[in-house]
């Protein structure tokens, strides 16, 4: 255990206000619009990891999700693959601080990886910032109504081709990257979090 580790909070995974405190500045301002809340979590990952495997998290963003996730469900490995070099250089360091052996963070576009190397999934919408051009983390990557209909499509195939019984949480989510054989089998806070399972 660091010694950063045992300056942390007690709290620090029961509040979103204490565990923001592990980024810098400029990444808590974006904290209540991009990164997932800590209530969030604790119920996403109850659903995903209740028999164990591997959970990707598409667009993790500076970790928060992977990192809360692996906390709450040790017997789950967490991965979370992000465009934004500095997301991930942001999460790496958040991951050594936290001290948590259980997730790894991949710096690419989820489209590079072969999603059958994961069981579950987990996705906040990552792909909305294409069509937003009023609440965009930054302007370090290409954003066009384009990419998103590709992203919608690549997601919407490579689950269609994962086994019965994969998982997927949405977050703030359309639905059109769920394909047609997968349940909806929970639904939380207003629609806005929906658990999926192939059938």
């Amino acid at each position: 255990m660091s010694k950063d580790t045992l300056s942390l909070p007690i709290d620090i995974f029961e509040n979103d206000i204490a565990f923001n405190e592990i980024y810098p500045l400029k990444v808590r301002i974006l904290a209540n619009r991009h990164w997932t809340p800590i209530h969030i979590t604790k119920i996403a990952v109850d659903f995903l990891g209740s028999n164990g495997g591997k959970v990707l998290d598409i667009g993790s963003g500076v970790g928060k999700f992977c990192l809360a996730g692996a906390y709450f469900s040790p017997n789950i490995e967490f991965t979370g693959v992000e465009q934004r070099q500095y997301l991930v250089e942001h999460a790496l360091r958040a991951q050594r601080t936290l001290g948590l052996q259980n997730v790894s963070f991949i710096h690419g576009n989820f489209t590079q990886l072969n999603l059958r190397d994961y069981d579950h999934f987990y996705f906040f919408n990552s792909f909305y910032e294409n069509i937003d051009d009023l609440d965009r983390i930054d302007q370090k990557i290409e954003y066009s109504e384009a990419l998103f209909e590709y992203y919608v499509r690549y997601l919407y195939m490579a689950l269609q081709q994962m086994p019965k019984g994969t998982k997927v949480a949405t977050f703030h989510a359309f639905h059109g990257e769920i394909p047609i054989g997968y349940d909806l089998v929970g639904s939380h806070h207003n629609g806005d979090l929906n658990f999926w399972i192939k059938n």
